[in-house]
């Protein structure tokens, strides 16, 4: 996977795999970013970043 710009997107589909989920990601640039979070998403399946109001979905396995 490349690096791409953080916050690019404003939905990230994720996999149990990419658990635990963190904005930015782990393949994301993080220089010009917010500080890295750790998003609850198990429960619910979704998650918003607080800081960037990007949303997170779990794809079904």
């Amino acid at each position: 996977m490349t690096n791409k710009p953080a916050n690019s997107e404003k939905t990230y589909y994720v996999s149990q795999s990419d658990l635990p989920v963190s904005c930015p990601g782990p393949d994301m640039v993080t220089w010009n970013s917010h500080p890295k979070v750790y998003l609850p998403i198990e429960k619910t399946g979704e998650a918003v970043c607080e800081y960037c109001g990007a949303k997170y979905i779990l794809k079904a396995s």
